[in-house]
């Protein structure tokens, strides 16, 4: 670790029954599925550990938020963040839903997102807050772009962040290792699938 980056507080994470949610953020057809608009390689190898950590936050009773990217047809040609990065997602379209293999259930959260932050905008702040969370656990792509900006944001709101690492993808090795260690040293804490799903099975059975 850097000098500059070394001198931080090592809090660890703690996860609340009540008080934490996921969020799952742009796992949609356009970034994760062949005929996408603009697929992530390699990004579908982690959908195995979103699952699972989905599976024990919904038998703890954690609120599931799906953030999702969706662009209005009218305004593609005008859309600012089309003026940077190519045409997807746009809103009512097969590239803009969820992935069949993390298909919402009803008691699920949606949140729509048209900027890189989920919190941008959005009424994601509301409805954490609604719900009495201040902790969130992330999972999602793309690490260096939409999770990374919400992550940010996340902080800046005052939640508690917790990054499962091998539950985000990001656009190649060196972004990933990168934006965890920037998360890891400025603006929450990372850990792995294994550690949250034992975590939840702990707080369950208390």
């Amino acid at each position: 670790m850097d000098s500059f980056s070394a001198v931080k507080q090592n809090l660890g994470w703690h996860i609340n029954l009540g008080h934490t949610a996921v969020l799952v953020i742009d796992m949609l057809n356009d970034f994760l599925t062949d005929g996408g608009k603009m697929v992530l390689p390699g990004g579908s190898s982690i959908v195995p550990r979103q699952k699972a950590v989905i599976t024990a936050a919904r038998s703890a009773g954690l609120p599931v938020v799906y953030i999702n990217d969706a662009h209005r047809l009218r305004l593609k040609s005008t859309d600012r963040e089309f003026k940077k990065r190519g045409e997807h997602c746009i809103e009512g379209s097969w590239g803009a839903a969820v992935i069949d293999d993390l298909t919402p259930e009803p008691e699920d959260i949606l949140v729509t997102k048209r900027r890189f932050s989920g919190f941008f905008n959005t009424d994601l702040d509301l409805t954490l807050k609604d719900a009495d969370v201040d902790t969130l656990i992330f999972m999602g792509v793309v690490t260096n772009i939409c999770v990374r900006s919400t992550v940010h944001d996340a902080f800046f709101h005052g939640y508690s962040v917790i990054v499962a690492e091998d539950c985000v993808a990001a656009t190649g090795p060196r972004e990933q290792e990168s934006s965890l260690y920037d998360i890891a040293t400025h603006f929450g804490e990372i850990t792995d699938s294994d550690t949250i799903i034992k975590a939840l099975s702990q707080l369950k059975e208390k």
